[in-house]
């Protein structure tokens, strides 16, 4: 096998989630940086990798993929055999609801935590001016998701059952970087979401981004 590579960047939440997944398994890994401020990205070759242009883009072997949920996912079952499991192999019905606390992850929490990052943590950083309304309204739609998180941390210790999956190891990049800003609030005011948020984010894998 030619080795594992991701391309991508140290600060891109997505790369994070698929770093903290391979982290997870001990597998090594090469990054290859991708130069976004040339706009690397938008050009071949890369383009052959993500034809979205977005990173990151990953390679093992002869398998190429894009979207860092779908390749967290392709980490877990083909190094099945490999550290902590992250999907639940032998039981299906664990398994879809693993799932679903996964879709709950991409298209509830994300739509309005990565909003809510890009405008209190990326825009800033690059001198662009924070929409206060946008930010407004997308604490309130979190808020919201918090809310029914909060609940379902009352029934199990982690989101999609009783051991650590992808459906929390997804949340982890966008989270570290809300956690330095008014939304930290939010997390912390609901305290079975405080409690999961401080396990998963102490995990070994993740001390590793972290130190990236």
């Amino acid at each position: 096998m030619g080795g594992i590579k991701v391309h991508g960047i140290k600060i891109s939440t997505c790369s994070q989630r698929v770093f903290a997944a391979l982290y997870e398994k001990g597998i090594d890994f090469e990054l290859v940086p991708v130069d976004m401020q040339n706009g690397e990205h938008k050009k071949p070759p890369f383009l052959s990798l993500n034809p979205f242009g977005q990173i990151p883009a990953f390679e093992d072997g002869d398998v190429k993929l894009f979207e860092s949920r779908a390749i967290t996912q392709y980490i877990a079952y083909a190094y099945a055999d490999k550290g902590n499991p992250l999907v639940v192999i032998e039981d299906q019905k664990k398994m879809a609801v693993v799932s679903v606390w996964m879709q709950v992850e991409s298209q509830q929490f994300d739509a309005a935590a990565a909003r809510l990052a890009w405008e209190l943590v990326f825009k800033p950083m690059f001198g662009k001016e924070t929409d206060n309304a946008a930010v407004e309204e997308h604490e309130a739609k979190l808020a919201k998701v918090l809310d029914i998180y909060e609940s379902r941390l009352t029934e199990s210790k982690y989101l999609g059952g009783d051991c650590f999956s992808l459906a929390d190891l997804h949340h982890l990049p966008v989270m570290k970087y809300l956690m330095g800003t008014r939304v930290a609030k939010l997390l912390e005011s609901r305290s079975h979401v405080n409690d999961w948020f401080a396990d998963i984010q102490a995990r070994p894998s993740w001390q590793k981004v972290l130190s990236m």
